[in-house]
């Protein structure tokens, strides 16, 4: 049994990860000021050995006793949050994973950072690997949420250098699965709103950019496999099974009988025209792959998508 402080853990995948980790036997704190998560993704773990702290991690954290492990996943993580709020999210990448690195310190507890396939920005590589530095534009309207990943990364390794600690990062590509947000804006809650709506399905572009989505039972096996690792590199966490934006939206309409249109929108400055991760080092390193298929993932949480939606929010 690990105590384990979770930042962000009011969101989609840090609700989802302190769900296991309780249910394996840890204690877990969990952190975040509630700005995109909310107290419905966790309060069914309320009755745990659970404790939450409303707080914003941009300002010190304190956390009292003991602590094992500290797990970094407050941000902003959907185009819709951080270019509505650009500096909270610059933020919290900065300043709140210096001050979740500063906990870590000073419990002596092992830190593992949520990164994201955003690294690579627009790749010019394909599939991307560990290795692979990126194409970001620093000053674009995505760069907010971009460089303040690359630096969380760069201040990690930092610490781990400098002062010897024990540091893992994960770079989380595309995942879906029940309690992401119906307005989160990213492909697969807003087609699935739209659909269940019989709304004209909005793709951005002409839809012939890809993504890899991976289910988020998949993606939470992998940080706990990484958690327990012995690495401190950078590991992609995502389903390598490349998909159409176009086709997912098919997929979708498809699977809840919708009657509804794809309809085309201009694409975004600098979205990226392809995502696809090489897992090859989270195979090797960490014995792990997805098994969750896409169309077994989307209809696991169309049922989620759908009670929202009748409840009218």
């Amino acid at each position: 049994m690990a105590r384990i402080v979770v930042t962000g853990a009011a969101g989609f995948i840090g609700s989802h990860l302190c769900e296991v980790l309780l249910d394996r036997g840890d204690s877990v704190v969990a952190i975040d000021n509630l700005r995109t998560g909310a107290m419905a993704n966790i309060a069914h773990l309320r009755d745990r050995d659970f404790e939450f702290i409303r707080h914003d991690v941009t300002r010190y954290i304190d956390v009292e006793g003991p602590v094992d492990f500290v797990l970094h996943f407050a941000s902003p993580a959907s185009p819709v949050d951080y270019l509505e709020i650009p500096i909270q999210t610059l933020k919290v990448g900065s300043l709140g994973t210096h001050n979740a690195l500063g906990l870590a310190k000073a419990k002596g507890a092992r830190f593992l950072l949520a990164s994201t396939s955003e690294v690579y920005g627009d790749p010019l590589v394909h599939p991307q690997d560990e290795s692979y530095w990126g194409n970001v534009n620093p000053i674009g309207p995505r760069g907010v949420y971009d460089e303040a990943k690359r630096f969380a990364e760069a201040i990690t390794l930092a610490y781990h250098r400098y002062h010897g600690l024990d540091t893992r990062i994960v770079r989380i590509f595309n995942t879906y699965g029940p309690r992401m947000r119906l307005h989160d804006g990213r492909a697969v809650p807003a087609f699935m709103s739209q659909a269940l709506r019989g709304e004209d399905v909005t793709i951005f572009g002409d839809g012939t950019q890809t993504r890899s989505f991976c289910f988020i039972t998949d993606l939470v096996d992998g940080l706990l496999r990484l958690m327990a690792s012995s690495t401190n590199d950078p590991v992609n966490i995502g389903n390598p099974h490349e998909v159409s934006i176009e086709a997912i939206a098919r997929t979708i309409v498809g699977l809840v009988n919708s009657k509804s249109r794809l309809v085309y929108r201009p694409l975004p400055v600098d979205d990226p025209k392809q995502r696809q991760p090489d897992i090859t080092r989270a195979r090797t390193l960490l014995g792990w792959e997805p098994k969750v298929g896409l169309e077994e993932g989307l209809t696991k949480t169309v049922g989620y998508f759908k009670t929202k939606v009748d409840a009218g929010l």
